[in-house]
This record gives structure tokens, C-alpha cells and sequence, in this order.
């Protein structure tokens, strides 16, 4: 009678088990999920300042409040800025809850001769014009 009894405990032990044991190794198998961030709106900031700072505030949504800004990319061709802005997930089950977001990200104009450049940021474009030459002259 001892032997069946400690074969049953047996079997429903492995049966508890087993189910925390897929859910444990199932965690480690997520691979995070890169996205591009969702920018609603841009707004670009020139600073009272010589050489003068150009600032891009760009706002929109998170899908979700596991979904965090990852990367910020720069580039820039000609008179046209580039911002790419990328998120990550890495959560297998999270609230399908809105999160809003604003990044401020300083752009590379020091050394730009005066024009109009153009600014993209994941597809949300504006434009900006630099007066003068943005260098400092030496005497």
C-alpha cells in the first residue's frame, strides 16, 4: 500500500511539474521584438545660441508600457536630416495599453552653411533654415 501511494504522489508531482517547467524554459526563448516607433508629431527647436543647436522634440505612442525607445539614429544627406527612431518588446504577454513618449534628440549642425534643411523622422517631416554659415569664424 506504502509503494502505490508513493507512486501516485509520484505521478501527480511530475504532473505539477511539468507545466512550470515549459513555462520556465519558454522565458528565456523570447526574442525581443524591434519595431519603429510611432511619431504623431515633431517640433524642431532652434537655441538662441552661436554656433546655433538645432533640436528635434518628437512625440507619439508605445503600443504598450513593455515597449521601451531603443535606439535613436541620426544621418544626414545634403540638407536632409534623417532620424530614425526604433522600440523594443521583449515580453511574451503584456496590457494592450497606449503609452505616450517625447524624445528630444540634438541634431549635427555645427559646420552647416546657411539653407533650409529638411528633417524626417519615421516618415513625420518638417523643415528648419539656417540664416548664416553655422561655424565660427576665427580673427
Amino acid at each position: 500500500m506504502i509503494r502505490k501511494n508513493n507512486i501516485i504522489i509520484s505521478i501527480v508531482i511530475l504532473i505539477l511539474l511539468l507545466p512550470v517547467t515549459f513555462m520556465l524554459s519558454g522565458c528565456n526563448a523570447i526574442e525581443p521584438r524591434i519595431d519603429l516607433a510611432e511619431v504623431t508629431e515633431i517640433e524642431i527647436l532652434i537655441l538662441e545660441s552661436f554656433p546655433v543647436q538645432v533640436h528635434v522634440v518628437a512625440r507619439g505612442n508605445l503600443p504598450n508600457p513593455c515597449t521601451g525607445i531603443d535606439q535613436i539614429i541620426q544621418s544626414r544627406d545634403e540638407n536632409n536630416f534623417q532620424i530614425t527612431i526604433k522600440t523594443k518588446y521583449n515580453q511574451e504577454i503584456c496590457i494592450p495599453l497606449i503609452n505616450p513618449f517625447e524624445e528630444t534628440i540634438a541634431l549635427d549642425v555645427y559646420g552647416l552653411p546657411a539653407g533650409t534643411y529638411n528633417v524626417n523622422v519615421n516618415g513625420i517631416q518638417d523643415s528648419f533654415t539656417l540664416e548664416i554659415d553655422n561655424i565660427l569664424q576665427t580673427i
